[in-house]
């Protein structure tokens, strides 16, 4: 997650700062092309893709009532780090490490809980879990950013944590149907907007999903979660072979975040800074974290005798030689969810990296704004002829098969469009397979692969759950 601290955020000041070559890139390196039409390039966003997923599903997998958020955490970075160490061992001198270290921010904290050993806070059952962690090889990152929900029984969550649950996923399927070449950063941000309203919940400010390059997690295209008069970003078109890590942030309440009293402990390096500290604890610690995380976000955890990480970081924030990621509340008793992935504009289309199971949760809101609907491929409620239109480019079957399916069922006696589902409180399937996403149109009575549990009630679909399913 990118919040910063809630300011207008041109392609100027301190993202534009991103872009100067980091440390961890010799000035005699040669120029690498970072961009998708390098093979090696692709090769390294899909690998470090797979590493996050991985550590990801394993923290996933690791919820339960009374688990230890630091824990948690430290699963996480130890995940990514011994995938990392299995691949591209060849490649001598090679950086490759956490891109951002995992963060596990529940309930109304936004974002940026990444707590110490000393820490003991525990999750509860009924905890929504927001888990946001990154992996790269030689600078080349994979962001990934999922909402669970701690619950160890059968009955879907609902309420507000399903609301904004249900928004920030319709949301980031927007954002993965609008982030294509030839589109503009200001569409994905009016999608946010509404799908937010649909849901009863608001686009959390000052969030940024920005284009990625090599060794820079922040750079300055970027496509704002929810634009005000004081924060805007600069507009753009979206062009061939760029990669962003797009960040979907909503809540319950009215989405304007405060810094938390609890200690900030992600942290990242502000390349070409320099300043001469005072302190012993100081130095050692900036020589420490220029061994261990160079260029890119960490977590004081990195930092082993952990009294002198939180004695020296105070020199070193204060004389900006670091950039602090401060833990962000919505208020008292709000819900807040995210969904985060890279996505790739390649030739062949977008592709998205990292895909996750969802929660079991349902809504009482639906999805009934006809320009969602067109973007999402649902039916548009009470448009003539809705049903029968395709879901997706590609996606509908040959017409004479969809007519030889009525016939058989109506041999069958079967059930009306509008009777209730039969597998709508079915578990959720899943795959693990990044792609695209489509849906698939079988005749009046649909199933739309959405990847979500929530089930909004269409006013066209009179009593028919929808049942979506499948991964993030």
């Amino acid at each position: 997650m990118c919040i910063r601290d809630r300011v207008s955020t041109q392609s100027t000041g301190f993202v534009t700062q991103q872009l100067q070559k980091p440390n961890a890139m010799s000035d005699s390196e040669e120029e690498i092309d970072d961009s998708l039409k390098n093979p090696d390039i692709v090769n390294k966003y899909k690998a470090a893709g797979q590493v996050a997923q991985a550590a990801l599903t394993k923290v996933l997998d690791a919820l339960a009532p009374g688990k230890k958020i630091y824990e948690l955490c430290s699963l996480g970075d130890k995940t990514i780090l011994e995938l990392i160490g299995k691949q591209f061992n060849n490649k001598k001198g090679m950086e490759k490490g956490i891109a951002f270290p995992t963060c596990i921010s529940v309930n109304n904290v936004v974002g940026h809980f990444s707590p110490l050993a000393s820490d003991t806070t525990v999750l509860e059952e009924g905890d929504v879990v927001k888990i946001d962690l990154g992996a790269h090889f030689d600078g080349v990152i994979a962001v990934a950013g999922h909402t669970a929900v701690v619950n160890t029984t059968d009955q879907p969550t609902s309420g507000k944590k399903a609301d904004v649950i249900c928004a920030a996923h319709f949301a980031a399927e927007a954002a993965l149907k609008l982030v294509k070449v030839g589109n503009k950063n200001t569409q994905v941000t009016e999608a946010i907007a509404r799908v937010a309203e649909a849901f009863k919940c608001s686009p959390v400010e000052g969030v940024l999903s920005h284009s990625l390059h090599r060794f820079v997690i922040d750079g300055t295209k970027c496509i704002i979660n929810k634009q005000t008069a004081e924060q805007k970003v600069d507009e753009f078109t979206f062009e061939a072979n760029e990669v962003y890590a797009i960040d979907i942030v909503l809540s319950t309440g009215d989405g304007k975040p405060k810094e938390s009293e609890t200690r900030t402990t992600v942290y990242r390096k502000v390349p070409e800074q320099a300043y001469s500290l005072k302190l012993k604890a100081s130095r050692q610690l900036l020589s420490e974290i220029q061994s261990k995380a160079p260029s890119l976000p960490f977590s004081l955890r990195i930092i082993e005798d952990e009294k002198k990480a939180k004695l020296g970081i105070t020199e070193c924030v204060k004389h900006d030689l670091l950039y602090s990621y401060p833990v962000l509340l919505e208020k008292q008793g709000e819900f807040v969810a995210q969904f985060k992935f890279n996505v790739l504009l390649l030739p062949s289309g977008t592709k998205k990296l990292t895909s996750f199971n969802l929660p079991h949760v349902s809504s009482e809101y639906s999805l009934v704004d006809p320009v969602l609907c067109k973007i999402l491929s649902l039916p548009c409620p009470g448009a003539e002829g809705a049903a029968a239109e395709p879901a997706a480019e590609g996606a509908a079957p040959a017409e004479g098969a969809a007519k030889k399916k009525n016939k058989k069922k109506k041999k069958k006696g079967a059930a009306e469009p509008n009777a209730p589902a039969a597998t709508a409180t079915a578990t959720a399937t899943a795959t693990t397979t990044a792609t695209t996403t489509t849906t698939t149109s079988t005749s009046r009575r649909r199933v739309w692969p959405m990847y979500c549990r929530c089930q909004p009630q269409h006013p066209h679909w009179s009593g028919l759950p929808i049942l979506l399913r499948g991964v993030q």
